[in-house]
Formats: structure tokens, sequence, C-alpha cells
């Protein structure tokens, strides 16, 4: 078979938002929308495949046979790449020709992410690898493009299914998913594209703000051949049609950070049109230009929000005031695209069943998500817990992985106004022995610094569950269902200290030994779990949940109670549920797999919003 003459198409499609500022209308769907220039090009769509089960190919030209055909971005074990083989393999090989883009300056190659380990050649040539499955990464290509007027992109991909010293989240080690685990996705599982930039660009920006002094700050770092000396950014700022900066600013050395000033607009109705938050997500739309010599290098186009996270005693803070989370659990997860979501639409609706039922946030739990989910999340109004995907065993090289991956996800994602947590660790998840081995703590300490290093402007959970170090929350994963037995653990006759020494499930203790609670506030970040799963259903011995319901009716009147006494605990200052959807054998969603509610959205949401305590709508 001949797979040469695979056509290029360019993915434009449009999407319309709700967005009043704009941000959301008619925008072309950009995989990184946070600096997006034009044009550019998908590489998305039927490229060569290959498995390589014996690792004997170190290069294309060791390559024999292309067997297969595969629809990237989708992982070869999902049906959606037409592939769907769920077998144990470890080496993965690609390639796609397309025709090469005319035009001056430099061509860009982007990969959105490549599980677990990449190397790309181009034309042949090798260009260079990557490691780490959840971040993206760039190459220039420009040097080994030719005459021929076509281009070829050859990946490896290496994913080791077995290896748990690598962070991989919920993907089974298992042949078969088992427990809380799911099937693997391996190799390219996000968008790769390419673009066309100056020889002098912006390679990265930076956004955070300051709702307290009504500044946002800007970081830019530029890439390419960069002009020693007249150099400068223009900047304008707007919302709608309303321009709030247009300033010009010096580059030097090849990077600026600068604090840009709005001006106190003064009275709160003022005030809070300017503010993001769930409840009005308002963005202010970035034209950033690159000027040098009188010449326009680059033109992009971003986004930021004013808006401040913080924890105050026991309260968490959204812009200085006390704001309740209700959070809902995701995994992420697709039943024919696994980690990968089958269309922009699709997390666009996420967020939007959401937030219709109830919750003004969501924690993403074991996945770094596609940042076109962060983009909606923005747009429409979501606050997210971003959540390190977990490795299952503690050595050197877990640590060497997990502390550059992390990193590069905070890098990647720590502009969105979204986001509102970061979160490294999760039940001790590859560091099972923190009470008794230092180099454990150690491990989790230095995690939570790098972190609050990295981005002071957001709280950070240091273990999520139990066994709390260093740590800006004391997030708590207790699974009772029964709602009187969560008030006397949890209620008003309980002193704190109690509550601290109990254990939970697994045996583990809130607290460790020098590490005592200091006024942070207490979420219970996951409970529920309640499972829907009928007798008359097939494997329904298979399916997974904390507790089990028959019926829907009961469904609906457990998870009604549950959340009436959750929300009438003081102690709390949010709550994540467990979960979302169902998730292959984890049948506890509130939602079926294919998004289908369970019972009435209505009733889902007014359950969500139930109760008389701090967390009652009028308080919120």
């Amino acid at each position: 078979m001949n797979l040469l003459n695979i056509n290029d198409t360019e993915v434009t499609l449009s999407v319309e938002g709700d967005n009043e500022n704009g941000i959301g209308r008619k925008q072309i769907i950009h995989p990184r929308p946070q600096l997006q220039r034009s044009p550019w090009q998908s590489l998305n769509g039927l490229w060569k495949f290959a498995f390589d089960d014996e690792g004997k190919c170190v290069q294309p030209s060791d390559l024999k046979q292309w067997t297969h055909l595969i629809e990237v971005p989708f992982a070869p074990e999902s049906s959606k790449s037409g592939i769907g083989d769920t077998n144990f393999h470890s080496n993965f090989w690609y390639e796609r020709e397309f025709a090469t883009p005319e035009g001056d300056g430099r061509l860009l190659l982007h990969f959105g992410a490549v599980d677990y380990r990449a190397r790309v050649w181009v034309n042949g040539q090798y260009i260079a690898e990557h490691e780490g499955g959840h971040t993206n990464f760039s190459l220039d290509i420009t040097h080994v493009l030719n005459d021929s007027g076509t281009t070829t992109v050859t990946v490896w991909a290496q994913d080791d299914p077995q290896d748990l010293a690598k962070p991989r989240g919920k993907q089974d080690w298992q042949l078969k998913p088992h427990s809380i685990w799911y099937p693997r996705t391996s190799g390219i599982w996000q968008t790769v594209w390419i673009e066309r930039v100056g020889k002098t660009y912006l390679g990265h920006l930076c956004w955070n703000s300051d709702f307290e002094r009504w500044e946002v700050g800007f970081e830019a770092v530029l890439a390419g051949a960069v002009p020693v000396c007249d150099v400068q950014i223009k900047m304008e700022l707007s919302i709608g049609g309303t321009v709030l900066v247009n300033d010009t600013y010096e580059v030097l050395n090849g990077e600026i950070n600068r604090r840009i000033s709005l001006g106190d607009p003064g009275i709160d109705d003022f005030r809070n049109e300017l503010l993001w938050s769930p409840e009005k997500p308002t963005l202010i739309n970035a034209k950033i230009q690159l000027w040098s010599n009188g010449q326009l290098l680059d033109e992009v186009k971003s986004y930021t929000a004013l808006r401040t996270v913080s924890v105050q005693r026991d309260r968490f803070m959204l812009n200085g005031r006390p704001y309740y989370l209700r959070l809902v659990l995701d995994q992420g997860y697709w039943p024919d695209t696994l980690m990968t979501p089958p269309s922009d639409e699709a997390l666009r609706r996420d967020v939007e069943l959401i937030k219709a039922m109830g919750f003004n946030g969501v924690r993403k739990h074991q996945k770094i998500e596609d940042p076109r989910f962060l983009y909606w999340a923005d747009v429409l109004g979501l606050l997210v817990w971003e959540e390190m995907p977990s490795a299952y065993r503690f050595t050197r090289k877990a640590v060497e992985r997990m502390t550059r991956e992390w990193t590069e996800v905070i890098k990647r994602d720590s502009s969105h106004p979204c986001i509102v947590a970061w979160v490294p660790f999760n039940e001790s998840w590859g560091v099972p022995n923190l009470v008794e081995t230092a180099a454990h703590r150690n491990y989790v300490l230095a995690m939570y610094h790098l972190t609050k290093t990295l981005d002071p402007t957001r709280p950070v959970i240091g273990n999520d569950g139990w066994e709390s170090t260093d740590t800006d929350i004391l997030a708590i994963h207790d699974y009772d269902t029964k709602p009187l037995q969560l008030l006397r653990r949890y209620g008003p006759e309980v002193k704190l200290s109690d509550m601290l020494n109990q254990k939970r499930p697994g045996g583990r203790i809130l607290t460790l030994d020098n590490y005592p609670h200091q006024g942070q506030p207490v979420m219970l970040t996951e409970f529920g779990g309640i499972a829907y799963a009928p007798e008359d259903e097939p494997n329904t011995d298979q399916v997974w949940g904390y507790e089990r319901c028959w019926s829907i009716s009961e469904l609906e009147m457990k998870y009604a109670a549950l959340l009436q006494a959750i929300n009438d605990i003081e102690l709390f200052s949010g709550f994540c549920y467990t979960q979302f959807t169902d998730t292959f054998q984890e049948a506890n969603g509130l939602l079926y797999s294919d998004r289908t509610p369970k019972f009435p959205l209505e009733a889902i949401r007014a359950a969500t919003l139930s109760g008389g305590g701090f967390c009652s709508p009028s308080r919120c």
C-alpha cells in the first residue's frame, strides 16, 4: 500500500462563545490559545504507523514496513485512532508528509503531547528528543527543509506500559484495566501543528495579576535571532471595544518583565465589572507586537484576566473575598478517545455541564488537560485544580522525571486565570512511606516549595488526601457515604485536634508529626464515589464504586442527602465530589461516560447547592 499521498488538511473550525468580551466568538480552534499567531496548520489526520515490539528500529531507515494508518491525535489504544490495540506495546513509529508552507523566516513544528518519550526526524534528519508524556514541545525545522515542496516528519515514541517510575496517572500497568486504573494512552495524543515565524519572534508569554494593585503582570522571552538593541513590544489590552492599555516597552537581553497598571476604577460596581470569576468571567484581550528598527517582527494574540486567589486563615479567597469551592473530580477520559478529547466542542460541553450541575470548579484528577479545556474554563468561568499525574515508585529517576515535567506543566499553564491551585501529589502515590522515610517527606516538601517558587500566586496542596506536610490547604479524602457519620466526624461538636488525629481510609493520618495544622482551610477533596450498577446489566460484577446503588432514584436520594450534610459542615471551605462521569469500570459518575445525566441536571444542581452553612447560595 502506498501511503505517501495522504492529503494534508488544515483544521480551522470556528466556534461560538458566550463571553461578552468577544474572546469566545468565532475563534479559530488554535491549539495554543494564549499565544496565537497566523498562519498555522494542523497536522492532525492520517499518518502512517507501525509497532516495533522488539525495539530493533533506532532510526526511520530501520523500519521495513508501515503496517497501519492512524488518526492523529488519537492514541493507538483508542478505537477512534482506527487501531484500537490495547495490548502491551512499547515502541511506536509515525510518519506524515505535508506540503511545505510558503514564506520566509522559520518553520516551527509543535507537539501538544507525546506519551512518554519521543524522537523526531524531518526529511530523514534527526532533530531532537523530548521526554514527558503530558507536556508540549516545539522544534525549529527550518534547517532541514528542502526544495521539493514537501516535508516528511517521522516520530518514534516509546512508552513502557509497565514502567511505574514515570508520571503515568491513571494509566494501568496491567494488561486489562483494574480497580481505579484505566486503559493506557501511548504515543501522540494531542495536536501536532506547524507555524511560520520570523527570524525573531515571541517564544513564551506569561501573565499574572494583582487586583489589589489593579496591575497585570507580563513576561515575555524572545526566540530566534534576538537583536542586541532597539527592540520594543507594543501592547494593547482591551475589553470589548474599550482599550485599557496602549503602551510600548523596551526589551533588554531578549526578555521583558513588566507590571502594567490598569488604574483602580473606584466604586465596587465598576471594580466588579473588570474582575474574573466563575460568575462573571471577564477576560482581557491582548494584542502584542514585536518591533525592531521600525520593522514588525512578530504579532500575536493572547488574553489574561484580573483576578487574585489566596488563602486567608481558614478560608479560600477569590478577589479578596471568601469563596466556597464546589468542585467535581474529573478524570478527563472519553470511551472512544481515552485521554484525547473527541473534539473541541466536547471540551466546551464538559465545562458547560459542570457549571450546569451547580459546581464552580473542577479538580482534574491525575491528568494534565489539553490547553483547550483551560481555554473554555477561562472563557466560561470554571475554577480548576491542576494535579500532576503520579508515578508509583520512589526512585531517583522518578524524582528527576516528575520534577522536570511538573516544571514544564507550570510554565505552560500558569497564565490561565481558571487555575486556582496546584497539586503535585495525591494520596502519597509515589511516596508510600511518608511517615517513616525522610527522603519521601523531603521529596514532597521540595515539590511544594518548588511549586511556590515557580508560581507564588496560587495555593499549593502538598499531598492531597492525607499525610500532609507543608500545604496551603488541608485536603481530606473520606468516602464514608453515611451523612450522619460525616457530621459526627466533622461537625461543630468535634474538636479540631481530635478530628486531625483520627485515621482515614487506608489507615492514613491527616498530618504528619512536626507538621501540625496551622489554621489553613480544610476541604473535603474526595468523597462520594457512589456507583449506580443494576444487577441486570452486563459485567456488573466488575463495577467499581465506594458504595453501590441499584436504582437511579436511590442514587439521587443518596447524593442529595450527602451534599446536604457536607454543605452544612462549617469546618469545610470547599469540597470535591467523586466524580463527574463514569470512567470505564468506575461507575460512580453523576453522568454516564457519554455525558448523559443519570438523573436530571436540575436535580443535581439543587443538591449541589443545598445546605444552610457557610456555602449556602446566599453567602457565596
